[in-house]
């Protein structure tokens, strides 16, 4: 596929409202203005990620502890129904029938959630990975995407990534926006690279974060199913119910590695330096640290 053909074919699986980029086939400009009058409930926790940074781990880990381990026959509910998309219809999803405590997830920046939110009403855990990373995963992201029948170009979709021309928009914009609000917002931070390095002590920051106790057998239970090696192989967390216009789970999985430094395998040096100097220039005056590899022990 030439780079003409490979971009119109990107472009029509996506359309662009109020400066983002969204799936188009679950959603809508009409969808997505309708977030702004959600109403929200105090005990709301949503799952705020730019795309491919932990989001099915994270809904894993929060539907873990509300459901102290899945039990009750919750073991069996879709994480996509745990926690639905709030600017995505995947399963006509009647967000007011919900009880209390209400899981969602969303991939919005923060002038498109819920206006009453800005009054720090409910939760919002937001989780972010290194842009890096998050590049690897999202291109590999695109090649389970059936409209496009060959093999995504890599070097293309970098530029498109770095532009914001990818769905959820710049990582850049998503990141440094609800960093510099955070404090208009009732919001916990976590790293993708924390949760990867001591997944328990991330679990403990979510549960008092929410004001869920659990017990110290009840944390090991959450723990051990939220492990990537169990996440790989549990169909529910795996996301392999999501239909064939949407993903073909033939060419992989939803949940992939989930390494760290991913980005080493993929990226030649001149790109890894060229991505450093947009990085240092969009996001260089934030004192945001990211653990760029596991096995270095320095952080930039």
């Amino acid at each position: 596929m030439d780079r003409d053909a490979l971009e119109e074919t990107l472009d029509a699986l996506m359309f662009k409202h109020k400066g983002l980029y969204f799936e188009a086939i679950h959603s809508s400009p009409k969808l997505v203005d309708a977030v702004e009058h959600m109403e929200i409930r105090d005990s709301d926790v949503f799952i705020l990620t730019y795309p491919k940074s932990g989001t099915v781990w994270t809904q894993q880990i929060v539907s873990l502890i509300f459901n102290e381990g899945h039990r009750n026959g919750t073991e069996h509910v879709k994480n996509i129904v745990r926690a639905p998309w709030i600017e995505y219809d995947f399963n006509n999803a009647d967000f007011k029938s919900r009880p209390s405590p209400r899981l969602f997830s969303s991939h919005l920046p923060y002038y498109l959630m819920p206006k009453d939110m800005r009054f720090r009403m409910g939760k919002i855990i937001y989780v972010y990975r290194n842009p890096k990373d998050v590049l690897v995963s999202f291109y590999h992201f695109y090649n389970l995407i059936p409209n496009l029948k060959s093999v995504m170009n890599w070097k293309i979709f970098m530029e498109r990534f770095i532009s914001g021309k990818v769905f959820g928009g710049s990582w850049f914009d998503h990141v440094r926006g609800w960093y510099t609000l955070k404090e208009d917002f009732n919001m916990l931070f976590v790293t993708y690279e924390e949760m990867k390095k001591d997944l328990r002590s991330a679990v403990l920051k979510i549960c008092k974060f929410v004001g869920i106790n659990l017990d110290e057998k009840a944390i090991d239970i959450v723990v051990e199913k939220a492990t990537f090696k169990n996440m790989k192989h549990d169909p529910i967390a795996n996301y392999r119910f999501l239909p064939s216009d949407l993903v073909d789970h033939s060419k992989g999985d939803f949940v992939r590695k989930g390494i760290v430094g991913d980005w080493k395998n993929m990226m030649t040096v001149a790109q890894s330096e060229m991505f450093d100097k947009v990085y240092k220039e969009k996001m260089g005056d934030l004192p945001i640290n990211f653990v760029w590899d596991l096995n270095e022990e320095d952080a930039s």
